[in-house]
């Protein structure tokens, strides 16, 4: 039976959320139901959250072709594709040794979405991934989109790597202008997770060229992200370019601000989180996917 450890309970008492937390807990699964199943096959992109060899937790994508996502049995995820070399998480996924990753599964188009955490091992040119929890998400706050692949000028598009400890002002505008982003977390005991926030352009604060903000809208009161920051609060944030392919990577730690003053100077927020930064890797041409310009969710309260 689901259950909810002990960061996401406080956070859940702090919220005066616990009795909606309770009835939430049934959308916590351990297997893949044949409805997932078809919906994993038909998605091109999944993202994953998970920790490096040095510890720190990064978020990233995954794409494919649509059947990339198999589902050999309901405790089992396939997923024909590695990350790029460049990529932040490459050494821990293209290695021997399983890691415990978070994924969320999205399809803008429709605005769907599901997380699937667990222990992936690579096999082969892909992964295999057994599962621990299946958690079926509402599309609140979810841009639709559409995509196709990119042309072939665009496919041969020579890649390039950007390091940093701090974001550059070409990254802060790309934080400011964005309307999603992927956040990857783990509990005390390193059990990753990886979810979606979105909003209208703006939701994002951009502090200073070390520190971000972005507010906490209501939701299904489960707080497994913000239960895993109690406890542990490293994170990490992946921010795509639908437009481009280039995704930007953030990793360090994030903490949950109560301040009631400060969260009624921003629209619709419950809560709000600072992510302080502590390394980014900006990756050109890193997904072949390109998407179109959002409808936003009608749920996106106005950007402060």
């Amino acid at each position: 039976m689901a259950t909810y450890h002990s960061g996401e309970i406080a956070v859940q008492e702090r919220a005066g959320l616990a009795r909606q937390a309770e009835f939430s807990l049934g959308g916590i699964g351990e297997s893949i139901p044949p409805v997932a199943k078809d919906f994993l096959a038909q998605q091109p992109l999944i993202v994953l959250g998970g920790a490096d060899h040095d510890g720190r937790i990064w978020a990233t994508q995954l794409t494919g072709e649509p059947g990339f996502l198999r589902v050999p049995d309901p405790r089992t995820l396939l997923v024909d594709a590695l990350p790029l070399p460049e990529d932040p998480l490459a050494q821990t996924l293209n290695g021997a040794s399983a890691a415990r990753i978070g994924m969320i599964a999205i399809e803008p188009a429709t605005r769907r979405r599901m997380r699937i955490n667990g222990r992936a091992r690579r096999e082969g040119d892909g992964l295999r991934v057994d599962l621990d929890q299946v958690i079926a998400n509402c599309p609140k706050y979810l841009q639709k989109r559409d995509h196709h692949r990119a042309g072939p000028q665009e496919s041969t598009a020579r890649r390039t790597v950007t390091d940093a400890t701090a974001l550059d002002p070409a990254q802060q505008q790309a934080v400011r202008a964005a309307d999603t982003f992927f956040v990857a977390t783990a509990s005390d005991r390193g059990d990753a997770d990886a979810s979606h926030r979105g909003g209208n352009p703006g939701f994002v604060q951009v502090l200073s060229p070390t520190l971000l903000r972005w507010p906490d809208y209501v939701g299904n009161a489960m707080f497994l992200t913000l239960g895993n920051l109690l406890l542990n609060a490293s994170a990490g944030l992946l921010v795509p370019d639908w437009q481009t392919g280039t995704t930007l990577h953030l990793s360090g730690t994030a903490r949950t601000v109560w301040d009631a003053e400060e969260i009624a100077k921003v629209p619709g927020a419950q809560r709000l989180v600072e992510f302080s930064v502590e390394a980014v890797r900006e990756i050109t041409a890193a997904s072949p996917l390109r998407w179109t310009s959002p409808g936003y969710s009608r749920f996106n309260p106005p950007a402060g």
